[in-house]
């Protein structure tokens, strides 16, 4: 007698890194657990209806997991694959990370059509909204003309191809599983240009009580990626960081000095910056893969501490504050 199908509805938004993102977790999903069927439901998102101005605080948080985190504690549906970033640093009521899936390269790239960061003539027309990527390119690029530009990633790829714009940045992330990988003409350093916390990582978000749900997508986790991101939204907690502050960080699970490569992960890196009008302020800290929500509050103690801040809800450069209740990270996917 053959076994009941077991079926999971996942939530998604509907543009195509998000289906990308999904259908990816859907395949693995049920790979790793025969006899599962996954089922993609696409929600729009209050990002995703917003597409004539650039987001900020004025039109409130959340931008692109609000109405899926709704339907996941309403019971429509049983699973949400996010970018990672996109998520706030603390969850709603009744709401968990059920699994952090390996994570593809943290990092952001340019893409042009051939030069790199360093080669582009003065008043190069540079395209992002983030206000991390902004101030990092102020930095080392101050005579570039960077302008706001949302919409999916084909679309804003597609403005270089155009001549709108000579670059934009992008993460690496975005542009591999939609395919544009090969578009990439420079990974930017992060000395020049520090991710935002948890960039190219995925989060499958899930019901704090369901067990089912958690034992079906917990094949999925990663360790490594696990202890990185929660090491960065642990730092972004800390901070306060709102959606529009010029904050990057970054964390790298490893092994101890010498440890051979079947070895457990012992070690975090972590390093964190904030652009303030004075330049870049930056804090590192080597913690413990075991502690890794401690040495992400370490890093943005010690950052803090440079910048003379209790926190930078206190920083008018930082941007907005994010609320008490929801204190959010950098929703920057769509930007």
């Amino acid at each position: 007698m053959t076994a009941p199908r077991l079926g999971l509805r996942l939530g998604t938004r509907g543009s195509l890194l998000a289906l990308a993102q999904s259908r990816g977790v859907a395949a693995a999903l049920e790979s790793a657990n025969p006899g599962l069927s996954v089922e993609l439901v696409e929600i729009r998102t209050s990002g995703d209806r917003i597409t004539d101005v650039p987001l900020g605080p004025h039109l409130g948080q959340a931008f692109f997991t609000k109405e899926i985190e709704e339907a996941l504690l309403d019971g429509r549906i049983d699973l949400a694959v996010h970018s990672c970033k996109d998520l706030g640093t603390v969850l709603p009521e009744g709401l968990t990370l059920g699994a952090i899936p390996a994570r593809e390269d943290p990092g952001d790239a340019l893409v042009s059509r051939g030069a790199t960061l360093a080669d582009l003539p003065s008043g190069a027309r540079v395209g992002t909204s983030s206000t991390r990527r902004k101030n990092f390119l102020a930095l080392a690029r101050p005579d570039l003309d960077v302008r706001d530009q949302r919409g999916n990633v084909p679309t804003r790829v597609k403005a270089v191809d155009e001549g709108k714009l000579d670059a934009v940045v992008l993460a690496v992330a975005g542009l591999r599983r939609v395919g544009l990988g090969d578009r990439i003409v420079e990974v930017l350093p992060g000395d020049a240009m520090l991710p935002a916390g948890a960039q190219g990582a995925l989060a499958l978000e899930i019901r704090a009580d369901d067990e089912l749900t958690a034992k079906l997508v917990g094949s999925l986790d990663d360790p490594a990626a696990r202890a990185e991101v929660t090491a960065e939204r642990a730092c972004l907690r800390r901070l306060e960081a709102g959606c529009q502050a010029p904050v990057g960080v970054l964390a790298r699970a490893g092994r101890e000095a010498g440890g051979q490569v079947g070895d457990t992960l012992e070690v975090l890196e972590v390093r964190a910056a904030a652009v303030t009008p004075e330049g870049a302020t930056w804090a590192s800290h080597r913690g413990s893969v075991r502690d890794a929500d401690g040495a992400g509050v370490a890093v943005a103690e010690e950052l803090l501490e440079r910048l003379g801040l209790a926190s930078l809800r206190d920083a008018v450069w930082a941007g907005a504050p994010p609320a008490r209740s929801r204190a959010q990270g950098a929703p920057e996917s769509a930007r």
